[in-house]
């Protein structure tokens, strides 16, 4: 917003975002799912999520039912997107 820029909020924990828009997210950001993940968070670990052998579907699945594993925030600007750790990676797809 200092930016001049106007956002829209989406709070993904309620609801959470759907596969297909999961995987639309990560084509955006150009990065696999288990890049996305939060590795420290409960289920990452109750469900082994860390297995070599799961899919990208497998982890998408699990971040759509686990929404809590899902790496945050994340800004999405067209077709491009950034993780915003640091926040002034952000900034980055809006030029």
């Amino acid at each position: 917003r200092e930016e001049g820029v106007s956002l829209e909020i989406v709070e993904y924990l309620k609801p959470p975002p759907s596969p297909s828009e999961l995987k639309s997210i990560l084509t955006k950001l150009g990065i696999g799912a288990r890049d996305l993940m939060r590795r420290k968070e409960a289920p990452f670990k109750t469900l082994d999520l860390g297995r070599e052998s799961l899919s990208e579907d497998d982890l998408v699945q699990a971040m759509a039912e686990n929404p809590v594993l899902i790496e945050r925030p994340i800004v999405v600007n067209g077709e491009r997107a950034a993780i915003g750790r640091p926040p002034e990676q952000v900034l980055e797809i809006f030029k």
